[in-house]
């Protein structure tokens, strides 16, 4: 980001920017962009609502599944995508929901081949920097993301999921390495389901009633400062539940991200900038939540922006780093106050199992224990002064 305007206009005193992104660089005062902001569509249903919850068709392949970490990141071996049936494509869908982003080697998959297979998931989406093409290619990053915060505020190394800004942002997206260095370039998620449970209950129920101001702003006019091209739609600030319901598995997930969140629409600035330092602080302290994918060529990440924020991991490689991604739209992001968190349910339904438990054991008490008549005894004729010793079998149930 050498190129940057900021970095021309430095004030001899201070040696810092006299203004980050100056609106007298004509690159951003005079662009205008040649589409109109998208207007809100209703997608699709997610493909995973029609999966089958145990997924048996998916693992009829022989796919073997290795969880990375208890929170997020699965890999599946012995599979190819390009081979996936339409039933396999939707449960493999389910799973990435539930488990945040999912890997595979060794894929075959071409771009137009990946094209045509996230069509399955629903509408390609359209970065705001492509032009025609039906994929983004993404490089990796030798940047001091460090120092280049002194001279724009986009924070371009930082967490994000994938163009959160939109009314409809991406659900599910898919990244293919076709080149990679061998050491560095790595890429890094964190788990939305998992931030949203490490929070404290009383902190769930304040962020519940927020909504997060998403803008495509500061990546608007940096895009512009430092590539000299696009965007090719005007900047656009959406207000999104600060914590929203996954469609598919019902679940609440914290929707803040460095990368595109400026504040929160119902706090005054003060507040609203100490919160986000909270979150900042928050999401990179989540190592219990995240995992960190060390890439090499056919490689394949499939990741649900809904429940995941995820970053490159910046490096000093010199060898090419080439990827390609594709996405697609998903629903405007909603709150239901009735969902659950992950965490949440978990306890749920072990509180659940141990009252079946213990309603089964209940049902095994004394009437029910086999009974033996004392030797002399009379029982069933009304008697008074019949003797009828109780015996508990051993082998009987606690």
């Amino acid at each position: 980001m050498a190129h940057l305007e900021s970095r021309k206009h430095i004030s001899p005193d201070s040696g810092f920017p006299i203004t980050i992104h100056p609106h007298f660089n004509a690159k951003i005062k005079e662009h205008i962009p040649p589409e109109a902001i998208r207007s809100e569509i209703t997608p699709s249903k997610d493909r995973a609502s029609f999966a089958d919850p145990e997924k048996k068709a998916l693992f009829a392949t022989g796919a073997k599944r290795t969880d990375l970490t208890e929170s997020i990141g699965t890999i599946l071996e012995n599979i190819q995508l390009s081979q996936l049936t339409p039933q396999q494509l939707d449960e493999l869908a389910l799973l990435v929901s539930e488990r945040g982003v999912v890997f595979f080697r060794n894929q075959d998959l071409t771009t137009a081949g990946q094209e045509a297979l996230f069509e399955h998931y629903g509408t390609l989406d359209r970065h705001p920097a492509q032009k025609t093409q039906r994929h983004v290619i993404i490089k990796g990053s030798t940047e001091d993301h460090r120092e280049i915060a002194s001279y724009t505020p986009w924070p371009s190394g930082d967490f994000h999921a994938d163009t959160s800004f939109e009314l409809n942002p991406p659900s599910y997206s898919l990244l293919r390495m076709e080149e990679h260095p061998p050491v560095g370039g790595d890429t890094a998620w964190v788990s939305q389901y998992g931030l949203y449970d490490a929070l404290s209950e009383h902190m769930q129920r304040f962020v519940d009633g927020l909504h997060a101001v998403h803008t495509s702003r500061l990546q608007y006019d940096t895009i512009l400062d430092l590539w000299g091209v696009g965007p090719n739609r005007p900047p656009i600030d959406t207000h999104h539940p600060a914590v929203r319901t996954h469609p598919v598995t019902g679940l609440k997930a914290l929707n803040v991200n460095p990368g595109f969140v400026t504040g929160f629409a119902e706090l005054k600035k003060r507040e609203s900038d100490k919160l986000l330092d909270f979150f900042d602080l928050h999401l990179h302290s989540a190592d219990d939540h995240a995992v960190r994918w060390k890439w090499d060529v056919g490689n394949v990440a499939l990741w649900d922006n809904r429940a995941t924020v995820h970053r490159v991991i910046p490096g000093s490689y010199e060898a090419p780093r080439r990827g390609i991604r594709t996405t697609v739209f998903g629903e405007k992001p909603y709150f239901d106050p009735k969902s659950e968190s992950r965490d949440g349910r978990a306890r749920r339904l072990k509180a659940e199992a141990a009252a079946a438990a213990a309603n089964d054991n209940d049902k095994v008490g004394v009437a029910d224990v086999p009974t033996k008549i004392a030797p002399g005894s009379e029982s069933g004729d009304g008697r008074t002064d019949a003797t009828v010793e109780i015996v508990k079998e051993a082998d009987v149930p606690a």
